[in-house]
């Protein structure tokens, strides 16, 4: 089942429920998965999808970061949306399994004291692995941590 069709019958629930918030939240990802379907002109892939939700709650975030502090509607609003969409986005990595995954990286191009200049190198082969998967953010600054 595509997280069309996931996102479709939970806001049908919603609806039936009378849950106006959700089924509104629940409205705009449908439709931003579904404007990305008809650009592709094809169903989408699962990674796909799940960039897509990203991006919704990730702009969620970032307009709660914008709203002015007495702005508690617009605040409320998007922590109901990022609440909702997170249902349906994949599981995130935690710090530890992210650790893991840079020391695998690390492992794999024989780097033993990473250093500034391996940067590039380090981000190129990590980031394709953690895509979707953990912040982008949090990576960058965990594998700045590593650096010497």
């Amino acid at each position: 089942m595509s997280k069309i069709e996931e996102v479709r019958t939970a806001m049908y629930a919603a609806m039936k429920a009378k849950d106006k918030e959700r089924k509104d939240a629940l409205s705009m990802l449908l439709g931003a998965l579904k404007a990305k379907a008809i650009d592709k002109r094809e169903d989408l892939t699962e990674a796909e999808e799940n960039s897509i939700i990203a991006k919704e709650i990730k702009q969620c975030k970032d307009t709660m970061e914008m709203s002015p502090a007495d702005r508690t509607d617009i605040i409320d609003q998007c922590k109901l949306r990022i609440a909702v969409y997170e249902e349906f986005a994949p599981k995130q990595m935690s710090e530890d399994e992210i650790k893991a995954t840079i020391q695998s990286v690390l492992d794999e191009l024989g780097i033993t004291e990473p250093t500034g200049k391996d940067r590039g190198k380090i981000m190129k082969d990590l980031m394709p692995k953690v895509k979707g998967k953990a912040d982008g953010k949090l990576v960058n600054q965990m594998v700045a941590s590593m650096l010497k």
